[in-house]
C-alpha cells in the first residue's frame, strides 16, 4: 500500500483502503471539531461496529492525561493487537493518536487522515509522534510510521481562515530551506487563492525526500526545524493565555528571528533577510509581547530537543533555498534576534 495517498474523493478512497486491510476492530479518534466537521465526510464508509472516541481540541490537550483517557477507552473496547486505529484531525490528533496506537500493547497499526493544511504538509510524513509534557512541546514521543496517510483538500473548506494561514507558514518554510523556485512562486498578497493540492503534494515531496535521507534526525532532517526553536518557545509560552498563538503564527515569528540569526552567522544576505521578514509580516502581522515574556521564552529555547548539552544547535539559512544545521547559538544571540523582531 502506498504510504501517502492524495485523494480528491476521500470517502471512496478510504473505503478501498479498509477493504485491503484485515483488522479485528476499528477505533477512530477525533476531536470535537473534526467529529462535527470532518467525520461526516467519512462515516458512511466505516464499518457498522466502528468504535469512536473524541477528545477536546487544541494543543493544550496534547498530554499524558488525554492519552490515559484514550488508552482507557481502547482497553474498555477490548482492542487486541490486530485492531486498526484511525486518526481524523490536525497535527495534535495525528501526533497524539499515533503515539497512543504505538504504545498500546507495544503497538497497533494506525492510519492518519490529516484534516488541516498544517498537518497535511507537515505532520503527515516522517513518523514523528508525541505529546507535550510539563509545558515542553513534543517532549515525550517516538518514531513510528502509519500504515498509510490519506491527504485530501476536501477538508480545507472546513477550516477557519486562521488555521489555513497557520499551515501556510510551513509551506513557505519548505521553499526557504530546500527549493528557491518553489518559494518564489508562492502567492503572498492573495495567499488564500492557491492550488492547494499542488502545494500540498510539492511540500510533502520536499519533506519526504529529507526524511528518507535521515529518518531519525541525525543530520539533514534537522533543516526541517528552521524557525522552530524560537517558534516553539513562543508557542509554548503563550499556549494557555489570552495571546494564544497557532503553530504557524509562532513559527512565522521564529523564522524571522532565525533568519536574522542566519544573517549574523551563516551569511544570509541582508536583502534576503528583508524579503523573508516582509513576507511573514505581510501575512501574519506583528505579534506584540512584554519584556516580562522574554526570560521564560529564552528558558524554553534552552529545553529544545535539538540542543546538545548547554549548546543550542540551530538550523539556519545560507540563502533562500539552502539550509544548514548544527550551528551553535548562545542565549544572548537568541535574545538579540527577538529584539530584532520586536523592533521591526
Amino acid at each position: 500500500m502506498d504510504p501517502v495517498i492524495f485523494s480528491n474523493s476521500i470517502a471512496s478512497d478510504l473505503e478501498k483502503v479498509l477493504q485491503g486491510i484485515s483488522f479485528s476492530k476499528l477505533f477512530v479518534l477525533t476531536d470535537q471539531n473534526t467529529e462535527q466537521h470532518c467525520l461526516p465526510l467519512l462515516k458512511s464508509v466505516l464499518p457498522a461496529k466502528t468504535l469512536f472516541y473524541s477528545v477536546s481540541a487544541g494543543e493544550k490537550n496534547k498530554n499524558l492525561s488525554t492519552c490515559a483517557a484514550i488508552w482507557s477507552a481502547m482497553t474498555a473496547a477490548a482492542l487486541d493487537r490486530k485492531a486498526l486505529f484511525i486518526n481524523i484531525g490536525g497535527g495534535v490528533i495525528g501526533d497524539m493518536g499515533g503515539f497512543c496506537a504505538s504504545i498500546y500493547k507495544r503497538g497497533i497499526r494506525f492510519i492518519n487522515i490529516p484534516t488541516t493544511l498544517l498537518s497535511q504538509v507537515d505532520a503527515s510524513v516522517g513518523g514523528k509522534l508525541g505529546v507535550d509534557f510539563e509545558g515542553l512541546k513534543n517532549h515525550l514521543g517516538t518514531f513510528n510510521e502509519p500504515e498509510t496517510v490519506m491527504i485530501s483538500p476536501e477538508f480545507l473548506s472546513t477550516l477557519p481562515e486562521e488555521e489555513l494561514r497557520s499551515g501556510y507558514a510551513e509551506i513557505i518554510k519548505h521553499g526557504l530551506i530546500q527549493d528557491k523556485a518553489y518559494f518564489e512562486k508562492l502567492k503572498i498578497e492573495n495567499w488564500k487563492d492557491q492550488d492547494w493540492m499542488e502545494l500540498i503534494q510539492h511540500s510533502v515531496g520536499i519533506k519526504k525526500q529529507v526524511v528518507l535521507a535521515d529518518p531519525k534526525e541525525a543530520g539533514l532532517r534537522k533543516i526541517l526545524n528552521f524557525g522552530h526553536t524560537i517558534g516553539h518557545a513562543f508557542e509554548s509560552h503563550f499556549l494557555d493565555g489570552p495571546k494564544h498563538l497557532l503553530h504557524g503564527e509562532a513559527i512565522a515569528i521564529g523564522m524571522i528571528c532565525e533568519a536574522y540569526l542566519s544573517f549574523q552567522k551563516t551569511n544570509l544576505s541582508k536583502e534576503e533577510l528583508e524579503t523573508i521578514q516582509n513576507i511573514f509580516l505581510s501575512i501574519y502581522g506583528k505579534f506584540t509581547f512584554s519584556k516580562a515574556d522574554l526570560k521564560p521564552i529564552l528558558d524554553l529555547c534552552l529545553q529544545d530537543k535539538k540542543n546538545e548539552g548547554e549548546v543550542l544547535m540551530f538550523s539556519l539559512l545560507e540563502k533562500i533555498g539552502s539550509c544548514t544545521y548544527n550551528i551553535p547559538v548562545n542565549r544572548q544571540e537568541i535574545e538579540e534576534s527577538i529584539f530584532y523582531y520586536e523592533n521591526l
